[in-house]
């Protein structure tokens, strides 16, 4: 109970570091992140905007990043705020924004059920810190823990997850699996907390309690290890690519295993057909020789991870997790932790995703309205309210304002379509409609422009308006 454990910033201290930017050709870029204007300079050649931006940010020292647009713009599109009543680093959820953090989830769900075929498991948030092994996994996170003593023992102490580890790795050691079943692949959708520090607060982009889609996959050794990293590294960046966040990747590699494996890590660079920043290390810092992360690049060219992936060569011997092999011996396990990425993350790099764009704007999928009926006058509003879009997100602004004060509302919640209804329509039984990506204006049957949603959102799931669909039915959350 009295074991003194080293902190991360201490471990990391002993550990040498040498950097490059590896080319998909296979060449090598040597950094001194040490040295700014040495990166500068050799970063000139570079094509890569988002790794620049990236490594100048995240990897080289320089002047502090202005606020990101997204805390505001969170607050007055009602999607996200912070809560007063609680810790710093955690936020309330307005139907708005808690629809697109379920939107998220069945995402993340979907890639890893049905794209990955992992089984689906759930664990507790609070552990017990006088138990060895959860003490050996998490001792040198421990000055970031959330402490939690017991109401009826001060000597009990307990913590809350700052991953969804703890509990999966207990559920394995105690899982009978064989080598015929590898490789095995678990998931949880894990809500975890890790007490930054107030300075290091920001919004969406660094809190303190946040929602982890996790994905572990248990293998047989290093090579079946290897192998799921390889296609757990394609499939999310098939996924970024599809979202259309602008990201950079960044590697962290204990050196000898890259000099092992160099051709396996130059095919994953091939893959994503991009230059990457990478970190070589002299000895193991933590549990895994291997990680990737994707870095989503917001609106003031700052970097946040998304997606990553870790081949851990270490914790299945911590926690005896073990399969049987052929000869019917135990053999420990080698494991690919991986998570597509924290729910709130993706929500931040939306935003200001959505501010890079002109107009701005939020995916169509993820818009919590996708269609906006404004009707020029009560004369038209029963008509409005008959109309049917079976699988859209549409509502109807019936408040007492002018035409042009409505169609400026729906501007500023950025409505990808609006359609205006007047007495040429109804007797026509068209729209007129204005799209927000590209500025057109058109003249569309209901059915028409339902099928061209339809299309656009084709792949990505689905959630029913999360508000009364008559905008004077609302309650104000923000402002």
């Amino acid at each position: 109970m009295n074991k003194k454990f080293e902190n991360r910033e201490d471990i990391a201290a002993k550990v040498k570091k040498s950097h490059i930017i590896l080319m998909p050709d296979g060449s090598e870029i040597a950094l001194d992140v040490n040295d700014k204007n040495s990166v500068v300079k050799a970063l000139i050649n570079i094509s890569d905007e988002e790794l620049k931006k990236y490594i100048l940010s995240e990897e080289v020292k320089g002047a502090e990043k202005p606020e990101p647009p997204s805390i505001k713009i969170m607050q007055q599109h009602e999607l996200v705020d912070y809560e007063p009543a609680s810790d710093s680093g955690h936020f309330r959820f307005y139907p708005k924004g808690h629809m697109i953090f379920e939107l998220l989830s069945d995402w993340a769900r979907e890639i890893a059920l049905n794209r990955l075929g992992a089984m689906q498991i759930d664990s507790p948030v609070v552990y017990d810190w006088s138990d060895e092994e959860i003490r050996e996994q998490a001792g040198s996170f421990h000055e970031r823990h959330y402490v939690v003593k017991a109401p009826d023992d001060d000597n009990k102490e307990f913590i809350l997850r700052f991953a969804g580890d703890f509990g999966l790795f207990k559920i394995m050691k105690k899982a009978k699996f064989s080598h015929k079943m590898l490789p095995l692949r678990i998931y949880e959708f894990s809500k975890s907390f890790r007490y930054e520090k107030r300075g290091e607060l920001s919004g969406l982009k660094r809190l303190r309690a946040f929602h982890m889609p996790d994905i572990h996959c248990f293998c047989k050794d290093v090579d079946q290890g290897f192998s799921e990293y390889i296609n757990l590294y394609q499939k999310y960046c098939d996924l970024a690519d599809g979202i259309g966040i602008k990201y950079a990747i960044g590697f962290r590699i204990l050196e000898s295993f890259y000099k092992e494996h160099r051709d396996k890590i130059i095919e994953l660079v091939n893959y994503s057909k991009r230059p990457v920043f990478v970190e070589l290390l002299s000895e193991m810092k933590h549990y895994w020789v291997l990680k990737h992360e994707f870095q989503g690049v917001d609106s003031v060219d700052g970097c946040v991870q998304l997606s990553t992936v870790q081949l851990d060569i270490k914790d299945a011997a911590v926690y005896g997790i073990n399969y049987v092999d052929s000869n019917g011996a135990k053999k420990g396990c080698i494991i690919c932790h991986s998570s597509i990425g924290s729910i709130e993350r993706w929500i931040y790099l939306i935003i200001e995703n959505a501010v890079k764009n002109a107009p701005h704007s939020f995916p169509l999928w993820l818009s919590p309205t996708q269609l906006r009926i404004i009707p020029v006058s009560e004369k038209q509003l029963q008509y409005c309210k008959n109309l049917k879009f079976g699988g859209v997100r549409f509502d109807i602004d019936d408040k007492d304002d002018t035409l042009s004060k409505k169609i400026a509302r729906a501007g500023s919640e950025w409505i990808p379509y609006v359609a205006v209804i007047g007495d040429r329509e109804v007797n026509s039984e068209s729209l007129s409609v204005s799209r927000r990506s590209d500025g057109s204006k058109f003249i569309a049957a209901p059915e028409k422009l339902e099928l061209e949603i339809a299309r656009l959102c084709a792949g990505f799931p689905y959630r029913p308006l999360p508000m009364a669909v008559m905008l004077s039915e609302r309650p104000i959350f923000f402002g």
